[in-house]
């Protein structure tokens, strides 16, 4: 379903400020893979996930999505591959719009539009149906504002949102590192539903190892812009945070004792 090919990215190129942020990076995910990243602060991660978002352009390499190269698609021409979450529960919605307007804009990601109306009864009742699945009590609270809801029911909709129309591939930017335990347990846990449901092949960062272990079919550790470690199926479901933890001391990542990564 996704295929990176000899991925590299540099800023600030030529310059004292050179980052090499992707360093050939190549990594092919199968059909329905729910894949977990872990690594240091700087290690790539979150610049995957913008490479294959088309956030910025890759200086070499070749980025497929279910057999179409989209390496040179600009991001707007990639929405209808893509569902994305991120890590700030405010970026994913539109603070002034309702619920269902919000979920309207999504539900017509990637599709031509026309001059009619954008909701119908028919809508709000899938809308309604979806929210439900929250248990946030949202499913009779179309109308409100979304600006008006708490962090969590806001990254809780944007879930849904990103998953509407069962893109090729949902990408979460650490989408529960701003949410409180409970919060982000739940959420976690809509995550786990709604993928496995649809089968959605998903990438997703954390910086928290018992959810990278605990979540997804396969795990992936990133270091300098490589992946390092790549553990899939009945290995991985016998992965500690001692071997992660071994792991990353093996590459040789320089502070890996005081790094965010550790918040276990």
């Amino acid at each position: 379903m996704l295929e990176l090919k000899n991925i590299t990215k540099v800023f600030n190129a030529g310059t004292v400020n050179e980052k090499v942020a992707l360093n050939d990076l190549s990594i092919t995910l199968e059909d329905g893979d729910f894949v977990t990243v872990i690594g240091g602060n700087g290690a790539g991660k979150s610049t995957m996930l913008n490479a294959i978002a088309g956030t910025f352009p890759v200086d070499e390499g070749h980025i497929i999505i279910d057999g179409t190269d989209i390496t040179r698609l600009p991001e707007y021409k990639r929405a209808k591959f893509i569902g994305r979450v991120f890590q700030d529960p405010m970026t994913g919605t539109a603070a002034d719009m309702w619920i269902e307007e919000n979920m309207s804009v999504a539900m017509l990601r990637g599709k031509s539009r026309g001059l009619k109306w954008a909701i119908k009864e028919a809508d709000r009742k899938t809308y309604r149906e979806m929210l439900s699945r929250l248990d946030l009590g949202l499913e009779d609270r179309l109308s409100t504002k979304v600006g008006l809801l708490s962090g969590g029911q806001r990254q809780a909709i944007t879930l849904l949102m990103a998953a509407i129309n069962n893109p090729k591939l949902l990408l979460l930017d650490e989408h529960t590192a701003a949410l409180d335990p409970k919060t982000a347990a739940k959420v976690l846990s809509i995550t786990k539903e709604i993928v496995e449901e649809s089968k959605l092949t998903t990438i997703m960062i954390t910086h928290n190892m018992k959810d990278a272990i605990a979540y997804g079919n396969r795990l992936i550790m990133m270091n300098a812009g490589k992946i390092i470690l790549d553990i899939k199926g009945e290995e991985k479901s016998k992965l500690t945070v001692e071997d992660l933890l071994a792991a990353f001391a093996k590459a040789g990542s320089d502070g890996a004792a005081n790094d965010r990564m550790l918040l276990i």
